[in-house]
């Protein structure tokens, strides 16, 4: 059964002064503030699209990673995903670097890392983002 998350953002005023609210439907967990500033310069305490999809790629690449290391015979006791999203003013995204570390007992580095990859291909954020190069570090502790 398909699923359905919801989002919305309020905007106010023009591009470079305005200042928007972006609320999480479905979960609940809150509001946040996002700026043309907190995207293309300095956060300061708010929050961009491109730290959403870094968190909704990270995240997503976790989940597939660790169903592909668990169908393989090795389920890993610890997954850290980092996902840094690449913003150029007049450009856009031009690009995504997914940094993994875990801990996985009985499979060695090579193994790790190819399984890795495949997670990179094959999670769904990572799909539906194509048109945007995605790098992959990945290391075995």
């Amino acid at each position: 059964m398909a699923t359905v998350r919801h989002a919305h953002t309020v905007w106010e005023g023009d591009l470079l002064k305005g200042k928007g609210v972006v609320t999480l439907d479905s979960s609940g967990l809150g509001s946040y503030e996002v700026s043309w500033p907190s995207r293309a310069e300095e956060p300061n305490g708010r929050t961009s699209p491109e730290e959403l999809i870094a968190a909704a790629h990270s995240s997503c690449f976790s989940m597939a990673f660790s169903n592909g290391l668990a169908k393989a015979g090795n389920p890993p006791t610890r997954l850290e995903t980092k996902a840094d999203v690449t913003f150029q003013p007049g450009e856009g995204i031009t690009g995504i670097h997914l940094t993994v570390r875990g801990e996985v007992p009985g499979l060695d580095a090579d193994q790790f890392r190819s399984l890795a990859e495949e997670a990179k291909k094959n999670c769904p954020v990572s799909q539906a983002l194509t048109g945007t190069t995605i790098t992959l570090t990945a290391e075995l502790v």
